[in-house]
């Protein structure tokens, strides 16, 4: 596969109940690009959003669901989730704020 650019590293921010209210520990939740490690899915976070700094990565591999359709049986297509942790004096990610 060819190199994984940054703009292609966050798919999407997730926005659930559990994520809102760890983002007043400074924790965001998005969904990133299934092959990408934890160094660029930080460096993607500092390009993307200025004046951030990020304290550390932890990812998750979600394996797709089993979906069926009469009497088709299928997969959904795996994702991968990634918490980024940013440090005390880093700034807010805006996209986050009117939520």
């Amino acid at each position: 596969m060819a190199a994984i650019q940054y703009y292609d590293v966050i798919l999407k921010p997730i926005v659930t109940e559990k994520s809102m209210n760890a983002m007043s520990e400074k924790k965001y939740t998005f969904q990133v690009h299934t092959e990408a490690t934890k160094n660029q899915i930080k460096e993607a976070v500092e390009k993307m959003f200025e004046g951030t700094k990020v304290k550390s990565v932890n990812t998750m591999n979600l394996e797709g669901k089993k979906r069926r359709r009469g009497m088709t049986v299928g997969k959904t297509a795996k994702s991968k989730k990634a918490i980024v942790t940013l440090t005390e004096d880093s700034k807010d990610i805006e996209i986050f704020e009117g939520l």
